[in-house]
């Protein structure tokens, strides 16, 4: 009997340890910024999280992607140049 209830208390104790550190990577994920999320190979993987727990992240991850992808408007053919300021070049949007 005494085996057994020590098994179980093995068990019991290497699950509650499995349980902290499963919540300590949540909380430490949930906490990191969006631009670092996705900086590594695993961002993928981190998306479809977003995408399923945090709707909110996964859209303005999503708006942010689609605003950094932005291309500039070609200039019409009676637009002004754009003009230089201290060796730099300004283009109005």
């Amino acid at each position: 009997m005494a085996d057994i209830l020590g098994t179980l208390l093995t068990i019991a104790i290497l699950l509650v340890i499995a349980t902290a550190i499963v919540v300590v990577i949540v909380a430490v994920y949930a906490r990191t910024p969006l631009e670092r999320k996705y900086e590594s190979a695993g961002g993928g993987l981190g998306g479809s999280f977003d995408a399923v727990w945090m709707p909110s992240a996964h859209e303005a991850g999503s708006e942010r992607d689609r605003q950094t992808q932005r291309t500039a408007p070609a200039p019409a053919p009676g637009d002004p140049l754009g003009r230089i300021d201290d060796e730099r070049i300004v283009i109005e949007v």
